[in-house]
């Protein structure tokens, strides 16, 4: 209860103070300016390259089709059973997770996650158009809204808007011809998916990149909280020296300022951070390593006269060694550990395993599913009759003839529906559902036993190409 009012809850809630960070330079902000600019590069930009795979698959260089069932990567063609290459890619994302979070902690919260990439896009837009972080301080706190804090609000809006439905629009055309759907989407004739699509992913883009921001990355995103797990001692992370730089206090040039540390509390480190936090509190949850923090005190140092690296990079093992006037190890044994050394090796063999399992593919393929009801036909003239779904694949870019033969019992003979021939056209790059019938002769051995291996055999007559799947022939049992 409240001590001024005792009916009066107090209230637990805290209004979220928004975060206006201030403009700093440096090699580390130099460095997410660049692989902002390169990351939103490619995501903008890729849909509209063109690869050409000939007349029968589309030329666009990375496409999803969901219609087809295809997903294609420049010269690579993914097809749906073969989905353990996209499986293998999101285990080596997750290895390489491991790694770089356990050699550098959150290095990629702090350069690469696309929330740190848009929320970095979108403070550059509100600092264009507000001005830096004392104008657009003053502009928040001001109660009164005038014609100048509308036009600049509204100015602001309509950029984060217009960059959100980019964002939304890049998104869909990875799933579609880029260039077909977006003359589609101007005209008013593309499916409502790609609408509603668009509409979600503009909103998100525009509440999370514009308002939510650091409170994504707190509240929202579990890595946080499983990054701890990933980290020990020889993680290099940003931290702050305060064995050098307290007892904090003014910079003055009279001699008691030599009792004091380096440190002269000017908030520079506070006021760049995109997290509000106070990186001399020691490590936070909160913190995305981004390193704005170094560049605003070295700039400060430098202008004081004092050695650079009071908020640097390092490990927690270098503490110990720098307090008693020594030097922090070299960067390349807090790299190359165990740890990390066993996340690389994970990461390279199942790398090397999707390359390996890449080349060997074979551009036919087939699978056979054996019809179960019934699971044999005996025929007018007592033979046994199995039927099979053999679905036949063609990654050609031409159309390819496909024989079809069986192994595994020298009575058996195939028939393929639809036509006196053993052999079947399949268009190119499709598949197609072809059914088959294996047929024993009365008084043949496989008829009086209730199942026999066989397998059936598939053959590019063009090439010589083969492939096959074993698989069972059920005959009457007559014991």
């Amino acid at each position: 209860m409240s001590q001024t009012d005792p009916e009066v809850p107090e209230s637990l809630y805290a209004a979220r103070e928004p975060i206006f960070p201030r403009r700093v330079s440096g090699a580390f902000r130099n460095l997410k300016w660049i692989l902002m600019t390169v990351t939103l590069g490619i995501y903008y930009l890729t849909p509209w390259i063109r690869w050409d795979r000939g007349p029968a698959l589309p030329d666009q260089a990375v496409l999803v089709d969901l219609g087809n069932r295809r997903f294609f990567f420049f010269m690579i063609e993914i097809w749906p059973h073969e989905f353990y290459f996209v499986a293998g890619l999101l285990v080596m994302a997750g290895l390489g997770l491991f790694l770089f979070t356990s050699a550098l902690g959150r290095v990629w919260c702090g350069y690469a996650c696309p929330q740190t990439v848009w929320t970095d896009l979108f403070i550059l837009v509100e600092r264009w158009v507000e001005g830096d972080r004392n104008a657009r301080l003053r502009l928040h706190r001001q109660k009164k809204m005038d014609f100048r804090k509308f036009r600049l609000r509204m100015t602001k809006w309509i950029a984060w808007f217009l960059i959100a439905l980019a964002t939304g629009g890049a998104w869909v055309f990875y799933f579609t011809d880029a260039p077909t759907l977006l003359v589609d989407l101007v005209t008013g004739n593309a499916h409502p998916v790609a609408y509603t699509t668009i509409l979600v992913l503009t909103a998100t883009t525009f509440i999370f990149g514009g308002f939510a921001r650091e409170q994504i990355c707190i509240y929202a995103c579990p890595w946080p909280r499983i990054q701890a797990a990933m980290m020990d001692e020889d993680t290099i992370t940003v931290a702050y020296r305060s064995w050098r730089g307290e007892p904090r206090g003014k910079h003055r040039k009279a001699a008691e300022n030599e009792a004091q540390g380096d440190c002269i509390d000017c908030m520079a480190c506070v006021n760049v951070c995109p997290m509000g936090i106070d990186i001399r509190d020691g490590q936070q949850l909160e913190c995305i390593t981004c390193a704005l923090c170094i560049d605003a005190c070295d700039d400060v140092m430098a202008k004081i006269g004092k050695p650079r690296g009071l908020i640097d990079y390092m490990a927690l093992t270098d503490e110990a060694a720098e307090r008693a006037g020594g030097k922090a190890k070299n960067i390349w044994k807090h790299v190359f550990r165990p740890r990390t050394v066993l996340y690389t090796t994970l990461w390279a063999l199942v790398g090397v395993g999707l390359v390996v399992a890449l080349f060997m593919r074979s551009d036919i393929d087939l699978t056979v599913a054996p019809v179960r009801n019934p699971i044999f036909v005996t025929l007018s003239d007592g033979s046994i009759r199995n039927t099979y779904d053999v679905r036949l694949r063609n990654k050609h870019g031409e159309d390819r003839p496909f024989r079809i033969s069986v192994k595994g019992d020298s009575s058996l003979h195939l028939q393929l529906e639809g036509t006196p021939y053993a052999t079947v056209t399949v268009p190119a790059d499709s598949m197609k559902l072809q059914r088959v019938y294996v047929i024993a002769p009365k008084d043949a051995d496989p008829s009086h036993h209730e199942r026999t291996d066989i397998r059936i055999w598939v053959e590019d007559n063009a090439t010589g190409d083969r492939a096959y799947k074993d698989t069972v022939f059920h005959g009457r049992d007559e014991k």
